[in-house]
């Protein structure tokens, strides 16, 4: 994919670009939806979702258990169980802890980028790898700064540096 065309004269540094995601200087673009960057503010970064899979599944075992313990407890069937059986019943009691912890190992929630853009909050971007989330996140918050301050002056090059005199 091509970076999006700009006005000739126009600044287009290109600060990052991978398939689908392009940030300049100017425009930051995923997939098919483009933003100007003077145009965004109110950045921020959060947590998607949990997976709904491992919501459900922890969920359901959740109730399933409860109700296994609801009806010994009500039959008198507690009492007359013994301490390897209540340690079993302990240990099945931890399996929604269990799954809701391999779910999140195994699908994390992604990371998601949101904004105002014109008006209105946006997702700007999400994605499941945290080091391209990372990158994206850099580059479009030098974009930001590059459009508040107007170009790429680097403090350090244009001053001259001081020396002692002797």
């Amino acid at each position: 994919m091509r970076p999006p065309r700009t006005v000739p004269g126009a600044r287009s540094t290109l600060l990052y670009a991978r398939p689908g995601i392009i940030v300049t200087v100017d425009r930051f673009t995923v997939g098919r939806t483009s933003y100007w960057v003077a145009d965004l503010t109110h950045l921020r970064t959060a947590r998607g979702p949990h997976d709904r899979i491992a919501v459900r599944a922890v969920a359901i075992t959740a109730t399933m258990l409860g109700g296994v313990g609801l009806l010994l407890g009500f039959t008198g069937g507690l009492q007359h169980l013994t301490a390897g059986a209540y340690l079993i019943l302990g240990a099945v009691f931890l399996i929604p802890a269990a799954l809701a912890l391999v779910g999140d190992r195994w699908r994390p929630p992604p990371y998601e980028l949101w904004g105002w853009y014109q008006g209105a909050e946006a997702l700007l971007f999400s994605a499941d790898d945290e080091r391209q989330f990372g990158q994206v996140t850099r580059a479009l918050l030098r974009a930001r700064e590059v459009n508040r301050y107007g170009g790429w002056v680097d403090p350090l090059a244009s001053a001259d540096p001081w020396r002692p005199s002797r």
